[in-house]
């Protein structure tokens, strides 16, 4: 009887001790299913909507000591507005200048928890060369094993406004609306 008790101490102590120190997840972002998008009035006619189809990058995150970190890469020579015309068009110059700033950056500084998942994610963006502080805020969070990959997963919606002359991008405003608002829908799997 004594062993049984020493042996489920001990196999208690091992069990918080690991909970204790467990490691920070690395997380890879999906290509497939991250589709960064934004969002900007178009006159007043309407609030126009493209996305860029290529992202990468990682997120880091240690759930027990409400700790992360989100590094995102996004290729702006992908962006999709629906017109091939425009595409090439908002690749110019005057708004993301691609030749010149092929990618923009998105680096977090702190990631902030709400009970047990990440509410917020405060960092710099990085459009045209030019750094700029935002915060992130997250509209749903979900960690769990994936069904078809059979990996530990997450996934998560967020957005943002930021002022497109901020980044050396304002032509046209304020008819062409001066707020952008960027969702990021993000799903990464554990590495």
């Amino acid at each position: 009887m004594k062993s049984y008790i020493q042996l489920a101490f001990a196999t208690a102590f091992i069990a918080l001790s690991s909970a204790a120190f467990a490691a920070p997840e690395t997380f890879v972002i999906d290509g497939n299913h991250t589709k960064p998008r934004f969002s900007y009035s178009h006159f007043g006619f309407s609030t126009q909507v493209s996305r860029f189809n290529k992202a990468t990058g990682t997120i880091v995150l240690d759930k027990d000591a409400k700790t992360g970190s989100v590094d995102v890469t996004i290729d702006m020579t992908s962006v999709d507005t629906g017109s091939d015309l425009f595409n090439g068009h908002i690749q110019g110059e005057d708004f993301l200048d691609t030749t010149k700033y092929p990618t923009a950056t998105f680096k977090s500084t702190k990631v902030n928890f709400a009970g047990e998942k990440p509410s917020t994610v405060e960092g710099n963006l990085t459009i045209k060369g030019v750094t700029k502080p935002v915060t992130l805020t997250l509209s749903s969070f979900q960690q769990m094993a994936h069904p078809m990959l059979k990996k530990d997963a997450i996934g998560a919606n967020a957005s943002t406004v930021v002022k497109r002359s901020d980044f050396n991008a304002g032509k046209y405003a304020p008819y062409v609306g001066d707020d952008v608002t960027i969702d990021i829908s993000v799903e990464a799997i554990n590495q």
